[in-house]
């Protein structure tokens, strides 16, 4: 299973309204985790300098009844006046086709400090406004079941709230020179509550992610070729991922492959031309719903924007972008 989500649908929204006292929820995943940098890590904000604008889509499980589909998008530039970057981010996450509706609101601050001439560090906080809202009329339960001509009657069931709201905070680190990044974020920090039902108590538990990589030249003099080793870890309450892999950058093209926990591998091909960069990618299941789920596309966009000439040096990330 992927760590931060997914189980049969039907069955985790029934065990979570009906069922126990408390529920924890996770967060929706991206693939290309660095094509969606403020997602992964606020601290990310500002670290190409010029505006960057950044689109996401993720379909997860496409065979499956009830399919998780997730978009983003997101904005950040570095600010002079301030001595670092802004950003901002928008997810939407729609898991049991549209049952579950969540949408998340952004802004970020990350501040720069130079350590060094090579080495930069870069903090962050995060603030966000998030909504789930749930479509009852999309829910079945057992008083609606006859036993020869089916979900025929209507439910006695007590509905909850159609929808709530929570002000999120998170946090991040970055640490980076030109060819290695470290980072570390902490994400829902105020644990809020997000339960839909007035008797049950669902927190979001905090997220914790570590990233790493590096950026290494096949020339030996930093030409056009570059390979790119990369390691994901993150953790929300009981679940975890790994992903180990890199990306192959040749030019304009660059591939990539990532093994996950013993979940799925992962290929990826994208292009990168001037200002723009485009990537596809597919999670191929490897578990025993290989045959079922068909596998999870994801699609991303990056549009980098040219700047004014800096007044002073500033040291940019080099890191992939898909």
């Amino acid at each position: 299973m992927p760590m931060l989500k997914r189980c049969t649908f039907a069955v985790l929204t029934t065990l979570t309204l009906f069922c126990s006292e408390s529920a924890f929820a996770q967060d929706p995943e991206f693939t290309q985790f660095y094509a969606n940098p403020l997602y992964l890590n606020p601290a990310f904000a500002g670290t190409a300098r010029c505006p960057r604008i950044c689109l996401n889509y993720r379909n997860e499980w496409p065979a499956i009844t009830g399919t998780f589909v997730t978009y983003a998008a997101s904005y950040d530039q570095h600010v002079d006046a301030i001595s670092g970057g802004l950003g901002f981010l928008v997810t939407n996450d729609k898991a049991g086709e549209g049952t579950i509706n969540t949408t998340n609101i952004s802004g970020m601050y990350s501040y720069q400090l130079n350590v060094t001439r090579t080495f930069s560090i870069k903090a962050a906080f995060e603030a966000t406004y998030m909504q789930k809202k749930l479509d009852w009329s999309k829910l079945t339960f057992g008083d609606m079941i006859d036993n020869r001509r089916g979900f025929v009657y209507n439910s006695a069931e007590i509905q909850g709230l159609g929808s709530k709201s929570n002000i999120d905070i998170s946090a991040g680190m970055l640490g980076y020179s030109k060819h290695y990044f470290v980072g570390f974020a902490v994400n829902h920090l105020s644990q809020p509550d997000e339960s839909l039902i007035g008797s049950v108590v669902a927190k979001l538990p905090m997220k914790y992610t570590g990233h790493a990589g590096a950026l290494i030249p096949l020339d030996g003099k930093g030409g056009e070729a570059f390979i790119s080793p990369n390691i994901l870890y993150q953790k929300q309450q009981d679940f975890q991922q790994i992903n180990l892999g890199l990306y192959l950058m040749k030019g304009p093209v660059v591939g990539g492959l990532w093994y996950r926990n013993q979940d799925s591998f992962i290929a990826l091909i994208g292009f990168q031309q001037d200002l723009f960069k485009v990537g596809y990618s597919y999670d191929v299941t490897i578990s025993k719903l290989s045959n079922a789920t068909a596998g999870s596309h994801e699609l991303s966009f990056q549009l980098q924007f040219e700047c004014k000439p800096k007044k002073r040096k500033f040291r940019t990330i080099s890191c992939p972008s898909f």
